[in-house]
């Protein structure tokens, strides 16, 4: 059974930081590209930033040079560190992998970030 956990959501106010971490299980993890996205209301879910398999990593433009992700294939974790947190940075953040590029396979079940002005 395949489960992606994620931690590390809370309230914070604007110019501060977080850290959400996402610890997978059932899969053979270093073999998973891993990515975080976010869904705030009323929007769609969007693509923040993704690590492959091998370690190369992409963000969204909205959040370069703020977030980075990072993996530990040792712990069978992901992480997003976020810097300069902005109001519209306020989302539900989801962990998710996938074996290959395309469509994402696996889900969290989401850690809510509040962004406060």
């Amino acid at each position: 059974q395949v489960q992606l956990v994620e931690s590390g959501g809370g309230l914070v106010q604007a110019g501060g930081s977080l850290r959400l971490s996402c610890h997978a299980s059932g899969i053979i993890f270093r073999q998973h590209d891993m990515g975080w996205h976010r869904q705030a209301p009323g929007t769609q879910r969007e693509l923040v930033a993704v690590i492959t398999a091998g370690g190369i990593t992409n963000s969204a433009t909205s959040v370069k040079g703020r977030f980075t992700i990072s993996r530990d294939n040792t712990e069978n974790t992901v992480s997003l560190q976020m810097n300069s947190l902005k109001p519209e940075d306020t989302a539900v953040y989801y962990c998710a992998a996938r074996r290959f590029s395309g469509q994402w396979e696996y889900w969290g079940q989401g850690t809510q970030v509040t962004v406060s002005s």
